[in-house]
């Protein structure tokens, strides 16, 4: 790792994790494991990779439906592309990356949709000086992501499908079904031909349904998986307390934040995110995403705002105020939902519990 890479804000995961990788390596040769052609990892040290290992040392990384990462891997096994849908802030992305890093070790030949996505970004574009001067040949052809990955026998990822225009994700309709991809500038006959180990992962949000969907000859080319919510309440603490101290970095040292503040935090997101709480009590869900993502984005923020403008002991009053910014966006239906859960489900909570009434106290101010 240079010492530009170790000055990146985030590094990718085969960098990030390059050690547990080789780990995963060696014990795949000692164990004469099956690799799959063009893979970096049998499919047991992709799965150990992504859900963790203790006896191995290997962390685990994504927090939810192991089965699911399992039928992902199998899927990537095949011919048919993986495709990840859910809400946002459900960790499609980091399971793409990481199912990526340990597959192809690299996870950046990425094409991101959006609006302005063309064809060129899913098949080739060129360089004009090199065109103009030389004509079409392999010099001036620029290669996208995919085109690099059927290459190189690696998975490509296109994150946000569905923010493309359907024109042109159906441009992946043949790249998915004959492995091919044409170049007819080059030739009538020049095309390149996907190497053992390339595959696509794709990933789509729902909250997007119906700005672009696909069609039915582009679903057919995918397995879709769902990704939910991380369901058990331990996972979601264990997650969001580690992500704290990775997104903090050397800050960490100087915060201390302890641990029933963590767990007020993924009760009022639990709480905001499903409309009920544990005691069944009914409230109205703010229409903004209350998703696990979210709330270590609002942890991140606690802890550095009692880093900077306190006294480095995050409280739930930091909490509450670096809240607003999730669930407040720019809707005054979301203000007053939030308002009626601070009035009754949080004030009654204040009765009982201290964190509980300094969150109220700080919330009242706030919202």
């Amino acid at each position: 790792m240079s010492s530009e890479d170790s000055a990146a804000i985030r590094l990718p995961a085969e960098i990030r994790y390059a050690d547990e990788l080789e780990k995963l390596r060696e014990w795949d040769v000692a164990s004469a494991a099956a690799i799959p052609p063009g893979w970096k990892l049998s499919p047991k040290a992709v799965r150990a990779f992504i859900i963790g290992d203790e006896k191995l040392g290997v962390t685990r990384k994504f927090y939810g439906d192991d089965p699911l990462v399992d039928r992902a891997i199998v899927t990537l096994l095949g011919r048919q592309g993986l495709m990840l849908v859910g809400e946002p802030g459900t960790a499609k992305s980091m399971l793409s990356e990481l199912l990526a890093a340990a597959i192809s070790g690299n996870s950046n030949l990425t094409v991101q949709g959006t609006a302005g996505t063309t064809e060129d970004h899913i098949r080739y574009s060129w360089n004009y000086a090199l065109l103009l001067a030389e004509g079409p040949s392999e010099r001036s052809l620029v290669p996208s992501p995919i085109y690099q990955a059927m290459l190189s026998g690696q998975v490509a990822r296109v994150e946000e499908i569905t923010r493309a225009a359907a024109e042109i994700q159906d441009t992946m309709v043949s790249i998915l079904s004959e492995k091919q991809l044409m170049v007819p500038e080059l030739g009538s006959d020049a095309r390149v031909w996907a190497r053992p180990g390339f595959n696509v992962i794709a990933t789509a949000n729902l909250r997007d349904r119906g700005v672009n969907e696909m069609s039915a000859a582009l679903k057919r080319r995918f397995n879709f998986e769902t990704v939910h919510p991380i369901a058990d309440r331990d996972f979601e603490i264990e997650l969001i307390s580690r992500q704290l101290d990775d997104e903090l970095g050397a800050d960490r040292a100087k915060v201390t934040v302890d641990p029933g503040v963590i767990d007020l935090l993924v009760t009022a997101f639990r709480d905001l995110r499903s409309g009920t709480t544990a005691d069944g009590t009914v409230i109205k869900r703010p229409e903004t995403v209350m998703s696990t993502a979210e709330a270590v984005n609002v942890a991140v923020a606690a802890a550095l705002e009692a880093r900077y403008f306190g006294d480095g002991h995050m409280t739930p009053a930091e909490v509450a105020r670096q809240l607003v910014g999730v669930a407040l966006k720019d809707s005054q239906e979301d203000a007053a939902r939030l308002r009626f859960y601070v009035d009754t489900v949080v004030r009654e909570r204040a009765r009982q519990d201290p964190a509980w009434k300094v969150f109220q106290s700080a919330a009242s101010k706030t919202w």
